[in-house]
């Protein structure tokens, strides 16, 4: 007989922070990392480097599980020794090769910060942790261009994923990165609150001069592609083909095109920096210590639409 758990599990869309009294003035009080995708060579890499060397502490190389990819990022690493972040990435964190290429990467290299993901389960979280990752990539179907949920029904509520999930992950002195589900700046907001120690985007960054995807012109009007890692689109793309024994699980989009990404960061951390006056939190960290979240029936006023 198959299982169905009786706790109610919450996505973003469920709940709204409680706003509590705060010792600061304004928000301009408060003070407030990229992963790049694993289809780049080698000699990409050392192109970037040179072009922007600035950036590299702040960048993560992003890998398979493959014997092939550990060749490649292992390559990469030696070419351009400033990295110092990795990107173990798939969409299922949940088989036991998975958690054993984990502890090869962390092996070789001793002193890097390991990322891994996704999965969403507070034990998942902890056994790779204890195989050798520090920072859990958390999420199952919950991105914009994702169609894990409808080809496979399975998946989790973001909001409970995060809250269950970084409790695991801090109790061993890991970190989690929320991915996927933010639709807003609130989202960013209430994923910090519910213990993400990151927050990683996708729909919300996509369309810009810095995103990545073909651009499009139709009726005078600019667009930019933009596509999941596992849909058919990339899987031609970067492959050659979508293999037989699978189906897409990502979906393709044209996103207007809005222009330079600055303004949209901007909004970004202006309504996380308003979040923290709102619950009293100096600081980023101290967000999640500051939130309590009360479950709603419906977040915004519709009456001129769901924008602005």
């Amino acid at each position: 007989m198959p299982r169905i758990e009786n706790d109610i599990k919450l996505d973003f869309k469920d709940v709204l922070l409680r706003p509590k009294r705060s010792t600061l003035k304004s928000r301009s009080e408060f003070t407030v990392f990229t992963a790049v995708h694993k289809h780049y060579s080698v000699e990409d890499w050392q192109e970037f480097a040179a072009k922007q060397p600035e950036c590299l502490e702040n960048v993560a190389v992003s890998t398979g599980t493959g014997e092939a990819d550990f060749q490649k990022m292992s390559a990469i690493l030696a070419a351009v020794p400033q990295l110092r972040y990795i990107c173990v990435d798939v969409a299922n964190g949940y088989s036991e090769h998975f958690v054993h290429f984990v502890k090869d990467v962390r092996q070789k290299f001793p002193s890097h910060t390991i990322m891994a993901g996704n999965v969403v389960t507070g034990e998942m979280v902890e056994e790779l942790i204890l195989a050798g990752a520090d920072i859990i990539k958390v999420g199952i179907g919950p991105g914009s261009v994702c169609t894990t949920r409808k080809k496979t029904g399975v998946g989790y509520p973001q909001l409970s994923a995060v809250i269950e999930c970084a409790d695991a992950a801090h109790g061993l002195n890991g970190h989690i990165i929320s991915d996927g589900g933010c639709t807003c700046p609130g989202d960013v907001s209430k994923a910090f609150g519910a213990g993400a120690d990151f927050v990683m985007l996708g729909g919300m960054l996509a369309g810009h001069c810095e995103s990545g995807g073909e651009t499009i012109e139709k009726l005078g009007k600019k667009y930019k592609l933009f596509y999941g890692m596992s849909s058919e689109v990339a899987m031609k793309k970067h492959a050659g083909v979508l293999a037989e024994y699978r189906a897409s699980e990502g979906k393709t989009v044209e996103v207007p095109f809005k222009g330079p990404v600055e303004a949209t960061m901007r909004d970004i951390l202006g309504g996380v920096r308003s979040t923290c006056t709102y619950v009293g939190a100096a600081k980023l960290k101290e967000l999640s210590r500051r939130t309590t979240f009360i479950r709603v029936t419906q977040q915004l006023n519709t009456v001129f639409g769901n924008d602005g």
